[in-house]
């Protein structure tokens, strides 16, 4: 079974002590059976650099609305085949998701016709009610719950209710601990919706990929999940 992977990080995260050496994501993909990831740091020109020779990664451009306007740097990232979308991460930078900050982004991203992927999970700006507020103002967005929820039941539990009521909204397993939950969201929402992501290394991609493989759901669905969902919304594939 091919599997893509929308939720990886290279470089270093000194704060969390987490790294993947940039030259070991070729290495890392072909150990943990990832035939095609979507990666990410705050180091743009980094992840351009270290993604470019190697077959099946893609970038998602880190946006830091607080660091001052992204959109003319952003526009020269996604005429670059191999950048998939937009990281958001409202937690870590510190910004409401629905802050007019925000809009211009996502208004390019209507634009290309990209994902932006949003970490959800965390108070006190990355609830998923709070992007949801995004997700209402943009009804052509698409929007993707990093974490859909991550480890709080009542955050997984709203993840999949903003899902039910926007489709425009795409749900990505990683970190969230519940196997059941990751069948109750096919079932809701649809395996055309919900994606296998790691955030290696972060979680251990394995681990993660079994959480999905055992969640009960039928060989379709779990293709879609693992590599078909994600290839059509980055790829077009």
């Amino acid at each position: 079974m091919p599997i893509t992977d929308a939720h990886m990080h290279v470089g270093d995260f000194p704060t969390f002590g987490v790294n993947l050496d940039e030259d070991h994501l070729a290495d890392y993909l072909v150990k943990n059976d990832i035939d095609t990831g979507m990666v990410f740091h705050q180091d743009n020109a980094m992840v351009r650099r270290v993604i470019q020779d190697i077959p099946g990664a893609y970038g998602l451009y880190w946006a830091n609305p607080k660091l001052g306007d992204p959109i003319p740097e952003l526009k020269d990232y996604l005429d670059d085949p191999k950048f998939r979308g937009v990281k958001l991460h409202p937690l870590m930078d510190g910004f409401h998701p629905d802050d007019p900050m925000v809009w211009p982004i996502i208004e390019l991203l209507i634009e290309r016709d990209l994902p932006a992927l949003i970490h959800c999970g965390h108070p006190i700006f990355s609830l998923p009610w709070s992007i949801e507020e995004l997700i209402a103002r943009y009804e052509d967005a698409k929007i993707i719950l990093g974490h859909m929820g991550h480890g709080n039941i009542i955050y997984i539990d709203a993840s999949i209710k903003v899902a039910e009521r926007h489709p425009n909204v795409w749900l990505e397993t990683s970190g969230m601990p519940m196997s059941i939950k990751i069948l109750e969201a096919v079932q809701k929402v649809g395996s055309n919706r919900v994606m296998y992501g790691s955030d290696g290394p972060w979680h251990e991609p394995k681990v993660e990929q079994l959480k999905v493989q055992l969640a009960g759901l039928t060989p379709a669905d779990l293709d879609d999940v693992m590599n078909n969902t994600a290839q059509r919304l980055f790829l077009g594939a």
